[in-house]
């Protein structure tokens, strides 16, 4: 009896994780392909000191208190230490309330860039923590951002 309480409440808590956010804004056709970001140097373990890094001057953003139904953005900055052009190969999200834009141009060595993440607070309240997954041709290849606000209704701010 009691393993199968923790199986239902493991399902319990993988559905209503994943069934909040499945609505994912953006489309395919402006996506990068994956074999772009290929790199084989990285593939294989060898010499890194020739290929982009992306170097974020922040890798999570705290938007603080905002109001039911705001549209904030941030944008998070980096810069290619690298030495060699860096390709943003795909950015998502965590939830279709945050949209990313950001540059499908080639950062070249010592430039930099930036993603900009909007989050709509429209039905949403409480604490909010989104994330971004960052993919390109970096090793390692992928980097995670993060964005927080804590959303309150209107009328209580009154």
């Amino acid at each position: 009896m009691r393993f199968n309480l923790h199986i239902l409440l493991s399902l319990f808590f993988i559905l209503i994780i994943t069934g909040g956010c499945s609505d994912r804004m953006g489309t395919d056709d402006e996506k990068i392909p994956a074999d772009v970001v290929f790199n084989p140097n990285s593939a294989s373990g060898s010499n890194h000191s020739e290929l982009p890094q992306i170097t974020f001057e922040t890798m999570e953003h705290d938007f603080g208190r905002i109001l039911e139904g705001e549209t904030v953005s941030y944008d998070f900055t980096f810069t290619n230490t690298g030495k060699a052009d860096l390709i943003l190969a795909e950015v998502t999200t965590s939830c279709g309330c945050t949209v990313p834009s950001y540059s499908k141009a080639p950062i070249r060595a010592n430039e930099k860039g930036k993603i900009k993440i909007a989050f709509n607070s429209q039905g949403r309240r409480g604490a909010q923590t989104k994330s971004v997954l960052v993919v390109s041709n970096t090793q390692p290849n992928t980097v995670i951002l993060r964005i927080k606000a804590q959303v309150v209704n209107a009328a209580s701010e009154n």
